[in-house]
């Protein structure tokens, strides 16, 4: 059974950067494709990033494309954040999925980590 990590989440200024980190175990890195997905205070979740098993095929978000990339090393795949705004505040999920579509959707994906909290705050 695949099981999901999230970690790197924080307080940054806007314009700052975060990296975040989603440690999987229980499944070989390749069968799985991981979304990096989001949610802020009464608002639905959302669909930010998606990578495929082999890291060759990526989706971004319009809200964030420019400004966060997306790759996987072994069994981690990072989100890489830059520019970051106060809109990008929320919690941001890591969830698993075996087959990859573009855009990503939050209803295909059906493992989930646990969230890390991310406050874009002066």
């Amino acid at each position: 059974q695949l099981v999901l990590v999230e970690s790197g989440g924080g307080l940054v200024q806007p314009g700052g950067s975060l990296r975040l980190s989603c440690t999987a175990s229980g499944a070989p890195e390749h069968i799985y494709i991981i979304g990096w997905f989001r949610q802020a205070p009464g608002k639905e979740r959302e669909a930010v990033s998606c990578i495929s098993g082999s890291g060759g095929r990526t989706n971004h978000a319009d809200s964030v494309k420019g400004r966060f990339s997306i790759s996987r090393a072994k069994n981690t795949v990072y989100l890489e954040m830059k520019s970051l705004k106060p809109e990008d505040t929320g919690i941001y999920y890591c969830a698993s999925t075996y087959a990859y579509s573009e855009p990503c959707e939050v209803l295909e994906y059906d493992t989930w980590g646990q969230g890390t909290q991310v406050t874009v705050s002066s």
